[in-house]
This record gives C-alpha cells, sequence and structure tokens, in this order.
C-alpha cells in the first residue's frame, strides 16, 4: 500500500500471467511444480487468459479491464473489489465465483455460468494494529453491473442483493431462485429471462423489458415496476385459455384424444388444445397423443417424456423447460416454438411416413432453442431454417439433410462427426 492509503498493484506482463495459469493448471491436474494463482491486486488490465483453467485462483481487488478470460474455467475463484469493467467472460464457467463488490460496467458475460455465484455488494477491508477494520478504497467504484451483457447467462441461485444493473442486458438469462432483493435493474433487458421462484422484493424495474419473461413464483413484494414492458410474462396466472374454460375437464379431453389416436378414428374425438394453458398438467410422459393440435399452447415445465406425439402442431408453442427426452416427434409442427432449456435427448425429430411416397418433415423454422439438449436426437430431414439454436447442444445428434439455412449456432456444442456434417451441408448460412 502506498504512504497516502491507496492501494498499490503489481503489473503483469502477459508472460507472467500465463506462466502462473501454467503452474495452477498443473496444481489442477496434480503435477509436481504446481502453485495456485494468485493475482490479488494485481493489474493483469488487458492481458489474454482465454480458455485457461483458474478455477479457485484468487484475483481479490486485481485490475482486469478488458481482459479476456472468454471461455475460461473460474469455478469457485475470488473476484471480491476486482475490476472487471469490459472484460470479456463470455462462455467462461464461473459458478460458485466469490464477485461480491466487483465492477462489472460492461463486461461481457454471455453465455457464462455463474450457478450460485455471489455479485452481492462488498467491500474490501483491512485490520489496523489494533485490530479494528478499515475499508480501502478500490478507485471509489461500488460493485456494478452497469450495461453488462448477460444475454443467455446462467445465474441460477445466483445472489445479486443490492446490485447496481442499470441498462444490464439479461436478455434469456437463467435466473430462476435468483436473489434480487433491493437491486437496481432499471431500464435493463430481461425479455425471455427465466426468473422462476427468484425474489425481487424491493427490486427497481422501472422501465425493464420483461418481455416474455418467466416470473412464476416470483417474489415481488415492494417491487418498482413503473412503466416495465410485461407483454407475454409468464407468472402464477393462467396464459391464453385455461383449464376451467375448456368444454370439458382436461384428463377426459386427453382420454378421448388417446382412443380416437388407438382407434384410428373410430372411437373418441381429436383434441384441440389452442392456445391454452398445460400447465398444470404436470405431466402427459408416454401418452399417445398422436396428432395433437395445440398452436401456441403454454406447456412450460411440462412432462412429456417418452410421449407419441406425431404429427401434432405446436407452432408457437411455449416448451420452455419441457421434457421431451425420448418423446416421438416425427412430422411435428414447431415453426416459432419456444424450446429454451427444452430437453429433447434422443428425441425422434424426423421425418413422418405419410404413404408409400410421401414423407413429413419435422419443422422448427424460427424455433428459439437456445440451451436446448438435443443429445442422440434424430433431426434427419428436419426443417430448421432461421432457428435458434445458440448454445444448444447437438452432441451425437443425426441431422443428415437437415435444411439449417440461416440457423443460428452460435456456442452449440457437437460431435466432430458432426462438425463436419455442419461444414460440408450447402444449407448452411
Amino acid at each position: 500500500m502506498n504512504s497516502d492509503g491507496r492501494i498499490r498493484f503489481s503489473r503483469l506482463s502477459q508472460k507472467q500471467a500465463l506462466a502462473a495459469a501454467a503452474r495452477h493448471e498443473m496444481l489442477y491436474a496434480g503435477r509436481m511444480g504446481g502453485a495456485r494463482a494468485v493475482f490479488a491486486f494485481c493489474d493483469l488490465s488487458g492481458l489474454d487468459l482465454s480458455g485457461r483453467n483458474l478455477a479457485d485462483a484468487d484475483f481479490t481487488g486485481a485490475i482486469l479491464e478488458e481482459t479476456n478470460l472468454a471461455g475460461a474455467r473460474l469455478d469457485a475463484a475470488s473476484f471480491f473489489g476486482a475490476d472487471l469493467r469490459r472484460a470479456n467472460l463470455a462462455e467462461a464457467s464461473l459458478r460458485r465465483a466469490d464477485m461480491r463488490g466487483a465492477c462489472l460496467r460492461g463486461a461481457n458475460l454471455i453465455g457464462a455460468d455463474l450457478y450460485e455465484s455471489d455479485l452481492r455488494e462488498g467491500s474490501i477491508a483491512e485490520k489496523d494494529a489494533r485490530g479494528n477494520f478499515r475499508v480501502l478504497q478500490h478507485d471509489d467504484r461500488p460493485a456494478e453491473l452497469p450495461a453488462a451483457m448477460l444475454n443467455s447467462a446462467n445465474l441460477e441461485r445466483a445472489k445479486l442483493t443490492g446490485v447496481i444493473a442499470i441498462n444490464a442486458d439479461f436478455t434469456d438469462a437463467v435466473m430462476k431462485g435468483c436473489r434480487l432483493v433491493r437491486a437496481n435493474l432499471r431500464e435493463a433487458k430481461l425479455a425471455g429471462a427465466n426468473l422462476e421462484n427468484a425474489d425481487l422484493s424491493g427490486c427497481n424495474l422501472s422501465g425493464a423489458d420483461l418481455n416474455g419473461a418467466i416470473l412464476i413464483g416470483a417474489r415481488m413484494m415492494s417491487t418498482q415496476l413503473d412503466g416495465a414492458d410485461l407483454r407475454h410474462a409468464l407468472t402464477d396466472a393462467p396464459a391464453g385459455r385455461s383449464l376451467g374454460e375448456l368444454a370439458l375437464p382436461i384428463d377426459d379431453i386427453l382420454e378421448s384424444h388417446s382412443r380416437w389416436v388407438e382407434s384410428s378414428g373410430r372411437e373418441g374425438r381429436p383434441a384441440d388444445l389452442t392456445e391454452t394453458d398445460l400447465r398444470a398438467v404436470k405431466s402427459l410422459a408416454h401418452r399417445s397423443l398422436t396428432a395433437l393440435i395445440a398452436p401456441g399452447a403454454i406447456f412450460y415445465g411440462v412432462n412429456l417424456e417418452g410421449a407419441s406425439l406425431q404429427g401434432s402442431n405446436f407452432a408457437g408453442a411455449d416448451m420452455r423447460g419441457t421434457k421431451l427426452a425420448g418423446a416421438d416427434l416425427r412430422g411435428v409442427n414447431l415453426t416459432a416454438a419456444k424450446l429454451n432449456n427444452a430437453d429433447l435427448r434422443d428425441a425422434k425429430v424426423g421425418p413422418l411416413m405419410i404413404s408409400d411416397a410421401r414423407l413429413l418433415p419435422a419443422r422448427l423454422d424460427g424455433a428459439v432453442a437456445r440451451y436446448a439438449d438435443f443429445r442422440g436426437a434424430d433431426l434427419r430431414r428436419a426443417r430448421l431454417t432461421d432457428a435458434d439454436l445458440a448454445y444448444a447442444n447437438l452432441t451425437d445428434c443425426n441431422l443428415k439433410d437437415c435444411d439449417l439455412g440461416s440457423a443460428v449456432l452460435t456456442g452449440a456444442k457437437f460431435s466432430k462427426t458432426l462438425s463436419e456434417t455442419l461444414q460440408s451441408s450447402a444449407n448452411i448460412a
């Protein structure tokens, strides 16, 4: 510390920072010569540490302005009071990281994993000779996230009590169970964000964009919502047509539909659930629901594992977080459907044989399937034109003869074989 009481920062070169990172990775791998990376009160501004494993590293009070940490593993690392202005943390893993009092103004956290991370207010202090604590100034900057980019980031169960995030972008972020008590999110973008069971008590959301956000179970006591855009937001209230507005109880309607399917139309009748809110159903796992008519319906969180849904119409339906693992979706219409974080592992989403000479391809044109899990799914001949598959897991997925024209594949995961298929496909924009 300088004589004037201000913190003295040690400036590290790129070579020094990489050497410390290499020793840290050796320690993490259990190799001889390894040592924990301690960057406390160091100046690493503008350096490149992208993709490095720095889990449990100490960045307390460090200056990381415009530092490149994209794709780095930073789980349980300490960024207490650190300066991360305009830092690149895109797709970095910051699970359970200590970021109290950190300055993230203008930082890029797109697609970052901040599960259970701590972004509450914090001050750096030291003990004097008498044992009393004295707060140290860090260029007089409070903990803040103004204009930070957290699009599609995972903030589930993160602690953001009292955080300042004016104009921050949380579009499509997963914020389930997030604590945002007394947070300032004025003019923030939260369109499509999942705030299920989040605590927004005393939070300032004036002028915030919450269009299509999920607010089921959210605590909103004394929350300021002046001028906030809440169009299409999912709350505990029914969205669209409620189950009580149907002509018959939903169980009777679905049972009649199953009989219609199994008898090839001789018994029962097809179900029309257009724009119906089906969240209360909870589970339709392994049900026979072929050719179900449900455009614009709300299936958020519904369990449809192993269900027979061939030829069904789910155009524009909200199927975020839906469990569709092992479901038969051959020939399905999911045009413009919302499939963010849906589980489609091993699902059959290929073409449906209509006759000996006709195949009905599955349609996902314009569907939004960010972070959807397609591992092992069969998507042969599926139409995915203009679909948003950012950060989706397409490992071991069959995309043979699939139309991916103009599809968004930013951050998507796929196997080497699939990568070669994508690169050779003429339909990739």
